[in-house]
């Protein structure tokens, strides 16, 4: 439907809840296009309630695809090594000072709060990564993790 145009490049993304939910906005705006409901008493229509678009469209929404593609794509750059350009790109620590206030979420970052979703949260995932069998239920686990 519309996922493939949305999530282009999706994998290197860093997400803000603010930008999560916007995204999931812009979902269910996409998913009314099934068309209002008839009430069965009334016969009046009406708007679906985000409960009911997603019964209807029983995919995952599009914050657990981008979370797994970003998983499974974390999976490909711990198994490059240090001395491929997308690892260092990636995995860098910045060489200057941050600044001051809280710092933005890194690539880095949203991997670890995405794992910690999962209950994996302080684990060695580079190291985990390396095992493809063990990382691929890793990934398929957070794809199917209901996310509110």
């Amino acid at each position: 439907m519309h996922l493939p145009v949305v999530l282009y490049g999706c994998e290197a993304w860093s997400l803000t809840l603010r930008e999560e939910r916007k995204l999931r906005v812009f979902e269910n705006m996409m998913l009314r296009i099934f068309g209002p409901r008839r009430d069965k008493v009334t016969g009046e229509l009406g708007r679906l309630h985000n409960e009911e678009l997603n019964d209807l469209y029983s995919s995952p929404n599009i914050v657990q695809v981008i979370k797994s593609r970003r998983m499974r794509w974390a999976g490909h750059v711990a198994c490059m090594g240090e001395e491929r350009g997308v690892y260092r790109v990636l995995m860098r620590k910045l060489e200057r000072k941050r600044p001051l206030g809280r710092p933005r979420n890194r690539w880095v970052d949203n991997i670890r709060m995405d794992l910690q979703e999962v209950g994996c949260g302080y684990m060695d995932w580079i190291g985990r990564a390396q095992d493809r069998d063990r990382w691929r239920t890793l990934v398929s686990v957070v794809m199917n993790l209901r996310v509110l």
